[in-house]
């Protein structure tokens, strides 16, 4: 008798954050992704803070890929009683023991400056986990290297591919036996990333799948040629020099902040635009860079032949980068042109919540959108073309130039998810369309059916599909 076989959205499904997909194998349960959840404040933290499923009852979790709305809630599975191991590539290991960390720290801080701002009655901010939750939690952690077999569970093959996506993405292949029946092929794309970008190498394809998860954030929109991307940066840059202001660009740590070091390095050392400072304020994106060097079998041709002629692709002769508070606050004193990059990517946490404070009023600035910012947070607001913005509990007017250059997104865009499905040996019988606001996941799958894919669902929170 085969065992129940069954999958459970919860998190990420018509929406982009929060990814966690729970899958059922008999009385087994294995966990896809375990992220945070961004966007509306107090939805957020009642989603983050409280699991949908017994945390304890968890035999393993396989983890595509390090960015906090795919890892950053596994402290809070610890915090549950979480004690199976959690599976993923040797980067993606190295990335959260400095991600977590810087998690819990910047929830401890936020807490700290929200607390300090409270009105008579309100209730005291708590950091959704601490540090001791991430030190438990990286115990657990087990590296397991590209198109190697290793077994989450007994009767359960896992292989991971390189996605392309950041540094040690992967998309997760599982191989479930089945007692008197073909093993049954499940494969979650994570998040897919695109070919050409700089540093890394370009996503590997699938040979087929019973059913397949697959993400859906750019799911009905196409990216400008990468090839133009880096003159659009350098036109910004140089339009912002010329009136005497500072281009801030919020961008993740990890993946986004590497590839505009690249391209700035480029552009300055072709003398596109000047040699003016430019400032990486976050010590979270120093120490990936620094793993990024030590990780080069990530690394596509084009990086390695910066590095054969004795090159330095991320910069760390040039740059500026700024390791604690004291030369951050120093940042917003400063009177002449720079760039400052800083964390978080959407513009929900971290230092990058006090440059934006301190620079969206002056019209000579610049705010430069270089990733996808999801629905209801502030970067998303910006980009949309918000008049005033609230940060860190004031309100201020946006005079501040924005623009965007969706380019540089490591996420596939609508050809891209469509290549990957038909790059496949055979069609998966079942596709799951999550990662992807309502409206890119519908037309993904839309997009799905039209090639003559049978079965296609767009998961709600909290849908569950038996897979027998």
């Amino acid at each position: 008798m085969n065992p129940t076989l069954a999958i459970n959205f919860w998190g990420a499904a018509r929406t982009v954050t929060g990814s966690r997909h729970l899958i059922e194998i008999g009385g087994r349960r294995l966990l896809l992704d375990c992220g945070l959840f961004q966007g509306r404040r107090a939805e957020s933290e009642q989603l983050n803070r409280e699991l949908p499923f017994k945390a304890k009852k968890l035999d393993a979790v396989v983890l595509s890929h390090a960015h906090i709305d795919h890892s950053g809630n596994l402290p809070t599975l610890v915090r549950h009683g979480f004690r199976g191991r959690v599976h993923c590539t040797p980067a993606t290991a190295d990335l959260l023991g400095i991600m977590l960390p810087d998690s819990a720290h910047i929830q401890e801080q936020d807490a700290k400056y929200l607390n300090k701002r409270l009105k008579h009655g309100e209730k005291a901010v708590e950091p959704l986990y601490g540090l001791k939750d991430v030190e438990r939690l990286l115990e657990l952690v087990t590296p397991q290297r590209y198109r190697k077999d290793f077994e989450p569970l007994p009767g359960v093959r896992c292989r991971f591919l390189d996605a392309g996506h950041i540094l040690g993405s992967a998309i997760v292949c599982l191989t479930i036996d089945r007692d008197g029946a073909a093993p049954f092929r499940l494969v979650f794309s994570g998040d897919l990333g695109r070919e050409d970008l700089p540093i890394l190498r370009d996503p590997e394809t699938v040979a087929g799948a019973d059913a397949l998860i697959i993400e859906s954030t750019y799911g009905e929109r196409y990216h400008a040629d990468i090839r133009k991307a880096e003159e659009r940066l350098g036109a910004v840059v140089k339009r912002t020099i010329e009136r005497g202001g500072k281009v801030i660009i919020p961008a993740f740590s990890v993946g986004r902040s590497q590839e505009i070091v690249y391209e700035l390095n480029e552009l300055m050392t072709a003398g596109a635009i000047p040699a003016i400072p430019i400032y990486i304020d976050s010590p979270l994106t120093v120490k990936a860079s620094q793993l990024f060097a030590k990780h080069r079998e990530c690394f596509d041709e084009e990086t390695w032949e910066i590095i054969a002629r004795g090159d330095d692709p991320f910069g760390f002769g040039r740059m500026t980068y700024i390791k604690n508070v004291e030369g951050s606050k120093a940042l917003n004193r400063l009177a002449e042109p720079c760039v400052i990059i800083s964390a978080s990517g959407m513009a929900e946490a971290g230092r990058i919540l006090h440059h934006l404070k301190n620079s969206v009023e002056d019209p000579r600035n610049t705010i430069l959108i270089v990733g996808f910012m999801a629905e209801h947070t502030l970067g998303r607001r910006l980009e949309e073309g918000a008049r005033e913005v609230r940060i860190l509990g004031g309100t201020y007017p946006v005079r501040a130039e924005v623009r965007a250059l969706h380019a540089y997104s490591a996420h596939a865009d609508r050809d891209d998810l469509l290549s990957f499905v038909a790059g496949m040996d055979a069609p998966p019988r079942r596709v799951f369309v999550v990662h992807g606001e309502e409206r890119q996941a519908l037309s993904l799958a839309a997009a799905l059916r039209e090639k003559g894919l049978p079965q296609v669902e767009v998961p709600a929170f909290g849908d569950r599909f038996p897979l027998d």
